[in-house]
């Protein structure tokens, strides 16, 4: 198989994790005779340096042309001052809707190798954690008009949450067909006591669910959903909801993992290009200083094989390489715990590469 992956190293550690994950994916390319083609594209911070935009169309058009796409992390507080329709961040949005990446699959998984790392209670963590989380990404509050206006002499902020039954629609099948791979449950989310955009969610994602008969549907507010997160994380199989709420609760089951440098996540639309990313940040506070987890990035790169490129196999290899390292005892320091084998960036990667 041949196949072209735009790379977005981006900012801060970016360009450390994504080296680690194309390392990593040459090796699998190798192991099973697959050939990978590896083109850059510049955006976020960098781009903004060099070009004075957060998304050159040079790179757009590398992304639109890709089989899929590699993102290490954009941002950081050098780019605060710059016009906020030009912010790093901005430039993500930017590419999701160019792309049409509708869904964000977030997973939720503790390695065994990591149960000290949670922040949870032993018992807790006995019955394990592993759930996925279905993110709407290109609708919503973060899509929707936002400006600040002068009323009576002070300033007033508004910004629009909006959702179309058919955006809904969509996302929920994402939703149900991930739960038939797995176990055949779906929490959907919202705050429908309060909310019309959530009103009309769950009455959409409730006649969806009509189509998937083998597929237990539960419904949850946010805020519960929140708290159950943490009390008792076995009970979700797939969690389902908008963009702002799963922005933020995706973050808060990456943090009971452990962890938030080894957690990955899928974007995807309708086709099988799809962008593949580690959830945290550029971390400019350890740039260059080789502390960053290229794990997140690596199982990101796994998550692609396997969604985009359908090569199950490879992916797995690539998890299992993860897993053995872990199990020889080696962490970076954000996992280290009480763990003395503590190796860098570059000797992770390296270490997970030649288990491959």
């Amino acid at each position: 198989m041949e196949k072209t992956i735009a790379v977005i190293h981006g900012d801060g550690i970016g360009p450390e994790i994504v080296e680690q994950a194309i390392a990593v994916l040459r090796c699998t390319a190798q192991r099973f005779g697959h050939s990978f083609t590896f083109i850059p594209a510049e955006m976020g911070g960098c781009a903004i340096d060099k070009y004075g935009v957060n998304l050159p169309q040079q790179s757009l058009d590398t992304c639109l042309a890709a089989d899929a796409v590699l993102l290490g992390a954009v941002g950081g507080p050098k780019w605060d001052g710059v016009e906020k329709t030009n912010r790093p961040e901005k430039a993500l949005l930017k590419l999701r809707s160019a792309l049409g990446l509708y869904a964000n699959l977030r997973p939720a998984q503790l390695f065994g190798q990591l149960s000290d790392a949670s922040p949870l209670r032993r018992e807790i963590v006995a019955n394990g954690i592993d759930f996925l989380v279905v993110r709407e990404l290109i609708g919503g509050i973060y899509f929707g008009e936002h400006q600040t206006d002068e009323i009576d002499g002070e300033p007033v902020a508004t910004d629009v949450m909006r959702y179309a039954q058919n955006e809904i629609e969509r996302i929920a099948r994402t939703a149900f067909e991930a739960a038939r791979k797995r176990r055949h449950l779906v929490t959907s989310v919202d705050k429908s006591n309060v909310l019309d955009c959530s009103r009309l969610w769950r009455q959409t994602v409730q006649s969806i669910a009509a189509e998937y008969p083998d597929v237990e549907l539960r419904h949850m507010l946010v805020d519960n959903c929140a708290m159950q997160i943490v009390r008792d994380p076995a009970q979700f199989d797939v969690i389902l909801t908008e963009n702002m709420f799963g922005d933020i609760l995706s973050d808060e089951a990456s943090m009971i993992t452990g962890s938030i440098g080894i957690i990955p996540s899928a974007s995807l639309g309708a086709g099988s290009r799809g962008m593949y990313e580690p959830i945290h940040g550029s971390a400019p506070d350890i740039a260059g200083q080789d502390k960053a987890n290229p794990i997140g990035t690596i199982l990101s790169a796994a998550m692609m094989l396997r969604y985009s490129f359908d090569l199950a196999k490879e992916a797995d290899a690539i998890e299992a390489a993860v897993s053995k390292v872990l199990n020889a005892g080696y962490r970076t320091a954000d996992i280290a715990g009480d763990h003395t084998t503590v190796i860098g960036c570059a000797e992770m990667g390296q270490r997970i590469a030649r288990e491959i």
